[in-house]
């Protein structure tokens, strides 16, 4: 693969488990304009593993899945290695391997990229349109990026704007929060942290002591529907069911998240972030102590 437009010190990565006849993601990467790296990473306990090898050649990446939970808080002792957890842990130590400096750590379910914005006279308020030029997004990305004290820098997802132009993250250019895509930079590493959740889980906990985790409204990927496609992970939600994956949040954060329902007549259980207690706060000066 040559890479065309890119910069030479920037790639992305993406998690990939038992569904090489799938890879969503890396077709909407090519499909939309990236011509950059792309490294796909598989455990060594993935039995797809060499389907995925026959498919990629070079571009995959397969780690030892057992050494790596040793060195990583999984918030359990449980002897079940089901998680992306591990993976995306492991990819800040794979990019400075490579000489890396900036990064994208992506799971293997995006069927698109999109630009989304508000047109005021559109029936539907939001619109998005496809991106097709991926080279020049990655670009301006990463140059916001570079130009923040930001740790991580997400795209935004369909549960960002639950509520339409009503909602709460209407007006909002950029959210404190990063789940499911994350730009990284081997100059500012951090861990993640929970065997489920564990995007919701690293971005409170690290975000209450004043880290700084940040997903761009306008930017969006679309994802297939969880629990629905066979491989991934859909066979740990399955077995597990949400109340779980959204404890382990509740357990690293007990004052920032709690459990509760969600949905108007299809109620499914998943977390709630109280955001007060989520984020520090700054003080009037009335407040300072003399």
């Amino acid at each position: 693969m040559k890479y065309k437009t890119m910069m030479n010190n920037f790639a992305i990565f993406i998690m990939v488990h038992g569904r090489p006849d799938k890879s969503w993601t890396y077709k909407s990467l090519r499909n939309q304009g990236y011509t950059g790296k792309i490294f796909l990473v598989a455990d060594d306990l993935d039995e797809s593993r060499f389907e995925y090898k026959e498919i990629y050649g070079d571009e995959l990446i397969i780690f030892d899945k057992k050494k790596a939970a040793l060195e990583m808080d999984a918030g359990d002792n449980t002897d079940d290695l089901r998680s992306t957890l591990f993976s995306a842990n492991t990819i800040f130590k794979l990019a400075k391997e490579r000489d890396l400096k900036y990064f994208f750590i992506m799971c293997d379910d995006y069927t698109g990229f999109y630009h989304n914005f508000k047109e005021k006279h559109s029936r539907y308020y939001w619109k998005k349109t496809r991106i097709h030029n991926l080279d020049k997004i990655m670009k301006i990305m990463v140059d916001f990026y570079k130009k923040t004290p930001i740790t991580t820098l997400a795209m935004s997802q369909g549960g960002d704007f639950i509520g339409g132009d009503s909602g709460s993250n209407s007006e909002v250019k950029l959210l404190r929060k990063a789940m499911n895509s994350f730009l990284c930079s081997t100059d500012r590493p951090f861990k993640f942290i929970g065997r489920l959740n564990e995007d919701v889980t690293t971005y409170v906990n690290l975000g209450s002591k004043g880290t700084l985790f940040a997903t761009i409204t306008n930017i969006m990927l679309v994802q297939t529907a969880h629990q629905q496609e066979k491989s991934g992970l859909t066979d740990v939600y399955l077995d597990y069911g949400t109340y779980v994956k959204s404890f382990f949040s509740v357990m690293y954060n007990p004052s920032s998240i709690k459990v509760s329902a969600m949905g108007s007549k299809n109620f499914r259980i998943h977390h709630r972030v109280k955001w007060k207690n989520a984020v520090p706060v700054l003080l009037n000066q009335i407040h300072r102590k003399l």
